[in-house]
């Protein structure tokens, strides 16, 4: 059988100051979206309330839009993936193997209270498929709670994109919260690398999470490994 991947993108285009443009890191979704075609994985994108996923300026440039990136925007029929995701009332977990949040700021308003993307990544981790995240798509497990109440990232170890990227890329006044902060409050063995932007990927069992864009790539070889025993 084909193993299928839903990945997570954004609804959201703006921070809360709307001449604050946000939304999309398109390489943590290109990158990914590569890797899981080579692997001959089926792939749905989704998102919050479905529909449109904007893109995120900043990632449309140099060193951020990349190989990967450029060919996806060039591409009518990938660019209409993006256009019309799919929303969770659409999706059947029982359909994927791995559930993948793709990051950028916008995740940050739209993914934590998401009751829907919480009912599938639950339901995907309880039938024993991998749950995995880059940057800030971690935000997605921030609430996510299995059948006996206890919060998934409980005790897990993880990495996400770090305070100290926030106020090195200049967006610690603009960010809502400090989702590091947050995912250690909720009991996650919460990890980074020892430099800011340079790729980390952290594994405990089915949990799969990367640190940064530039880890995207690394992410999900290791959610294809996972996969394959």
């Amino acid at each position: 059988m084909t193993k299928r991947i839903l990945n997570v993108v954004s609804n959201v285009a703006h921070y809360e100051d709307p001449s604050e443009p946000t939304g999309l890191w398109l390489s943590e979704l290109t990158h990914a979206y590569d890797v899981f075609a080579d692997a001959g994985y089926g792939q749905t994108i989704a998102s919050p309330k479905g529909g449109p996923s904007p893109l995120e300026p900043r990632s449309l440039k140099f060193p951020n839009y990349n190989k990967s990136a450029k060919a996806w925007k060039a591409d009518d029929a990938k660019m209409a993936l993006l256009a019309d995701t799919a929303s969770p009332d659409e999706i059947d977990s029982a359909d994927y193997d791995a559930i993948y949040f793709t990051g950028g700021h916008a995740v940050m308003f739209d993914f934590p209270d998401s009751e829907g993307l919480q009912r599938i990544t639950r339901e995907i981790f309880e039938r024993g498929g991998v749950v995995s995240s880059v940057c800030h798509g971690y935000c997605g497990l921030l609430n996510t709670t299995l059948s006996d109440g206890s919060l998934l990232v409980a005790d897990r170890r993880l990495t996400g994109f770090s305070w100290t990227e926030e106020v090195v890329a200049r967006v610690d006044k603009l960010v809502p919260y400090n989702v590091e902060a947050e995912i250690k409050k909720r009991g996650a063995r919460y990890g980074k690398g020892l430099l800011p932007f340079v790729s980390h990927v952290v594994v405990d069992g089915r949990l799969v999470t990367g640190q940064n864009p530039g880890s995207a790539k690394a992410t999900a070889k290791k959610v294809v490994s996972v996969l394959g025993g």
